[in-house]
């Protein structure tokens, strides 16, 4: 039979090892258009839906980060169990956040106003300053409860790759805080990523001939971690950096 000639084994083997490949380095709205994988085997299944409406909102949240058809269809599916009410409470909250949302005039964070929650906050202090890329930085720190200071959100890093400069991001804006918020230190809360670091020296280099201090965040072992599994430049900066034994008690 052709299967059992090792020629047309080879030419199977390869097609399918071909055919996963491209399926593994596409996007993942590209994967659930064209096909699913199964058993670590290449099918195509294109979905088919018999509603055109169905088919359109699966579309249409399917385009969202991270979901793919399956998971659209879930969601749709349930929106449609639900009673009218709750699904027009549903889609005018997503209006009124796109139609809404401000950027904070002083912080550029997200806000209902036009002056932040915590920009307003008179129990926060003016003299420092975290630097971080999005609400998201802002949202992890406060979730700690140990920064009582003031944010300025970046709206992104530097990244040539993506056509990113630093005209794109609110960095001009930094230094005009410094001077009208009377600012005494900079902390720098950005990834240790290729280009977070780069954004962090640029910044470093545009504010370093001003009269403040620049920090960045402590980097090193995190808490439960084996050393053994930790990362050599990880573990590098922990000993370069390394603290007095009583600071690392627990306060």
């Amino acid at each position: 039979s052709p299967v059992s000639n090792p020629k047309n084994v080879l030419k199977l083997i390869l097609s399918n090892i071909w055919l996963f490949v491209l399926y593994h380095y596409l996007p993942l709205h590209e994967k659930n258009k064209i096909g699913c994988v199964s058993q670590g085997k290449f099918y195509l299944c294109k979905m088919q839906i018999s509603s055109k409406l169905i088919e359109r909102a699966v579309d249409e949240i399917s385009s969202l980060p991270g979901i793919g058809k399956k998971t659209a269809l879930r969601l749709v599916l349930h929106l449609i169990r639900k009673d009218e009410t709750s699904v027009n409470q549903f889609a005018n909250s997503i209006i009124k956040v796109k139609k809404d949302i401000k950027n904070c005039s002083k912080c550029n964070n997200l806000s209902d106003d036009i002056v932040c929650s915590i920009c307003n906050d008179h129990n926060r202090l003016d003299t420092i300053i975290c630097v971080v890329e999005d609400i998201r930085d802002v949202m992890a720190i406060e979730s700690t409860g140990q920064f009582r200071g003031k944010y300025h959100v970046l709206g992104g890093v530097i990244s040539p790759m993506d056509g990113v400069g630093p005209s794109d991001l609110f960095i001009s804006t930094l230094a005009d805080r410094i001077k009208n918020d009377d600012a005494k230190e900079i902390l720098l809360a950005l990834n240790t990523t290729m280009e977070g670091e780069t954004t962090s020296f640029y910044i470093f280099k545009k504010l370093r001939d001003l009269d403040i201090k620049i920090t960045t965040i402590a980097r090193g072992v995190a808490i439960g971690d084996e050393l053994e599994y930790t990362d050599e430049i990880t573990l590098g900066r922990s000993i370069i950096n390394r603290t007095p034994y009583k600071n690392s008690l627990a306060k």
